[in-house]
C-alpha cells in the first residue's frame, strides 16, 4: 500500500515526487511509502529543447532532462518507488483505499497524483467523468483537462500539470508538481502548513 502515487513521470510529476522525496526526514513523512509510474512516452518533453526554463543551462534537450530527473530522483531519494514501463489503464475505489491497475501489475494507494499530459488521448478508465475541454490551450488542439479545485479533482486525486489546466510551460507544470506535493504534506501533517527546503545552514 502506497500512500501517494503519482502516475506520470514527465516535469510535473518528478517535480512533485523530489518535494515528498525530500521531506522524508520531517517526522510525518518518515514512514510514509511514496511511488511514481515513470511512463515517458508521450511525454510533451520528448521533442522539448529549452533555453528559456528557469535555471536550465540554455540548449538543453528534453530528452536528456528526462533521464537526468528520474536519475536524480532516484540517486537523492532512493525509497521513492519508481515504477517504470508500465502504463496505468485504470484507477478504482475511493480514498484511502484506491486500487491502479497498469497494464502489467496492480498497486494500491492511499491517494492519487495525476500527472500526465492533456492530450485527448486520456484513457484512465475511473477518471473520464472528471474529463473537459482545456481552459487555456487553443480549441483546435483539443486538449483536455481533468476538473479540480486548486488540483484536488476528488477526494484523494489531485492532478499537477497541464492536465491540472495549466499552460504548457515547464516553469508551470514544474511548480504545479511542487504545489501538490506541498498541499500532501499539509494533509500529512495534520492540515499544518508544510514546505521541504534544502539549506546550506542545515
Amino acid at each position: 500500500m502506497f500512500d501517494v502515487l503519482i502516475v506520470g513521470g514527465g516535469v510535473s510529476g518528478i517535480s512533485c515526487a523530489l518535494i515528498l522525496g525530500s521531506a522524508s526526514r520531517k517526522p510525518f513523512v518518515t514512514e510514509k511509502k511514496i511511488g511514481i509510474v515513470t511512463h515517458q512516452k508521450t511525454s510533451s518533453l520528448q521533442e522539448a529543447l529549452f533555453n528559456n526554463a528557469y535555471g536550465i543551462a540554455p540548449g538543453k534537450m528534453g530528452t536528456d532532462l528526462l533521464i537526468e530527473s528520474t536519475d536524480q530522483l532516484a540517486e537523492l531519494y532512493p525509497h521513492v518507488v519508481q515504477i517504470d514501463h508500465e502504463k496505468v489503464l485504470q484507477i478504482k475505489g475511493t480514498a484511502p483505499n484506491f486500487t491502479v491497475v497498469t497494464n502489467k501489475n496492480i498497486y494500491h494507494t492511499k491517494l492519487m497524483v495525476v500527472a500526465i499530459g492533456y492530450s485527448n488521448t486520456f484513457a484512465i478508465e475511473g477518471l473520464m467523468a472528471y474529463v473537459a475541454t482545456h481552459p487555456k490551450a487553443i480549441p483546435h488542439k483539443q486538449r483536455i483537462w481533468l476538473k479540480n479545485n486548486d488540483h484536488k479533482v476528488d477526494e484523494g486525486i489531485y492532478v499537477a500539470g497541464t492536465l491540472a489546466g495549466w499552460r504548457s510551460q515547464l516553469a508551470i507544470a514544474a511548480g504545479s508538481g511542487a504545489a501538490v506535493a506541498t498541499d500532501i504534506l499539509t494533509l500529512w501533517n495534520d492540515g499544518i502548513d508544510s514546505q521541504s527546503h534544502d539549506s546550506l545552514k542545515k
